[in-house]
């Protein structure tokens, strides 16, 4: 399995860019805010989930950590598979999609190319439980403090913990904190 790809992007067409990787050019599908951020002949790192059929096989990349293992819960839906998935992820960055299916908000979700109402519903039911709680202020829903690229968040992913308990671990510790001290306060469960 190719964990991730870093080298130097070559080329973008329609939802893909080519990373040339030592000589060898591996196309990645993205999803709409990673292909638009990416630059042509700059450096990047994409996390990367391999998937094989039977009679073809794909690259899907990411940005960071935690859309790979969103994207990676949204094909356990039935009926979402990975390019449904990757339109769902173009919806906003990981952080908004994961907020949305927190709250249930299928309206939002069902707004993906090729994703139904009846796919919409699917995703919020089978996934709110699974991606943690939405942050809410004065009853307002708003961007989480734990933004999409949280280096504490991606760590304690790296460790074992799935999007839903790294968010719970890292609620209430201050964003101000250096990286490995926000880690070990969640790893201790201290505020």
């Amino acid at each position: 399995m190719i964990a991730h790809v870093f080298g130097v992007v070559v080329e973008k067409f329609g939802s893909s860019v080519i990373v040339d990787v030592n000589g060898v050019g591996y196309e990645v599908n993205v999803a709409l805010g990673d292909f638009d951020d990416t630059v042509l002949d700059s450096k990047i790192k994409f996390y990367t989930y391999h998937h094989i059929r039977e009679q073809s096989q794909e690259l899907f990349g990411f940005s960071s950590l935690i859309a790979k293992k969103l994207f990676e819960l949204l094909i356990t839906v039935q009926g979402v598979g990975p390019k449904a998935a990757l339109a769902i992820l173009s919806l906003g960055d990981s952080e908004t999609v994961r907020n949305s299916i927190a709250i249930g908000d299928a309206v939002f979700i069902a707004k993906a190319s090729g994703v139904g109402k009846k796919t919409a519903e699917r995703v919020v039911v089978d996934l709110s439980d699974k991606v943690g709680h939405a942050t809410r202020i004065n009853n307002t829903v708003i961007q989480s403090a734990i933004l999409s690229n949280d280096e504490a968040l991606e760590a304690l992913m790296t460790l074992g913990y799935n999007i839903s308990d790294a968010t719970k671990a890292l609620e209430g510790i201050s964003l101000d904190l250096p990286t490995a001290e926000r880690v070990t306060r969640a790893l201790k469960g201290v505020k």
